[in-house]
């Protein structure tokens, strides 16, 4: 699969300094994680703040000790990072897949914090072609050198998309078409139930918390996977991995 718009590589860096942040977020850097000094004021701040609010960024307040944990250098009281890659809109992407004659398959990552989890699952994502991953803006794992690494550098090949308003994603993948299939244990039916031939969008949520309540109610499909040991649950990725090659296989069986 290749899109007009791929995933570029960029330098995971560390931004220091108000005014270098505003610099980078102005033009066009994608920023992973922001920290402000708790407290801190002047211009410059009120500046920066302006250009969050702008720009709709969000930022976390941390004492003035976790910012020289970073660097040691002069921060001013803020300290950035950006992200390695370039991420997308999942509304560019699905118009894409159905006019290349394709069968949108989309894996919808419902706060997934870790970040080796992450890159396993874009792995797993990428090598089972899936076309795109949707992530929400907050509460999700930063893409950086860790995931970038477990992921053995799928998460540049593969198509990320991080959206703030993460429902209105998800709502709009069923308004294109796409059946919401909810891997979660709260339903009697396994994976081997729903139709994966038909467009899906796969979601995921995390081993602490699982879907959000939200998502269930208006999914078209809730799926479960078989357990037979002692042990109730498989990791996240690991569980990724089973449920998106059930679909794989069944869109291989539709070919012959």
């Amino acid at each position: 699969m290749t899109f007009n718009s791929r995933p570029q590589r960029e330098s995971n860096q560390m931004v220091f300094g108000i005014r270098a942040i505003m610099e980078a977020i102005t033009s066009g850097k994608e920023i992973e994680a922001l920290y402000i000094q708790r407290g801190v004021s002047g211009g410059l701040s009120h500046e920066l703040k302006a250009l969050l609010n702008e720009y709709n960024i969000t930022a976390q307040q941390v004492p003035v000790e976790k910012l020289n944990r970073l660097t040691p250098k002069n921060h001013q009281g803020a300290v950035a990072f950006i992200s390695p890659i370039v991420y997308q809109k999942i509304e560019n992407i699905i118009p894409e897949v159905f006019e290349k004659g394709e069968v949108p398959l989309v894996l919808v990552l419902d706060s997934i914090t870790d970040v080796r989890n992450m890159g396993a699952i874009a792995r797993t994502a990428e090598c089972a072609g899936v076309h795109a991953i949707v992530i929400p803006a907050k509460g999700s794992a930063q893409i950086n050198p860790d995931a970038i690494k477990t992921s053995a550098g799928a998460l540049y090949k593969i198509p990320v998309c991080r959206h703030d308003n993460f429902m209105q994603t998800v709502r709009f993948l069923q308004e294109s078409g796409l059946q919401l299939v909810c891997c979660t244990e709260k339903t009697k039916d396994d994976i081997y139930v729903p139709d994966y031939t038909a467009p899906t969008a796969i979601i995921m949520g995390s081993e602490e918390d699982g879907i959000r309540n939200e998502i269930i109610r208006i999914s078209d499909h809730l799926a479960k996977i078989p357990m037979f040991g002692e042990i109730e649950s498989l990791n996240v990725s690991v569980s990724t991995g089973v449920i998106l090659y059930e679909a794989i296989r069944q869109r291989g069986l539709k070919q012959f």
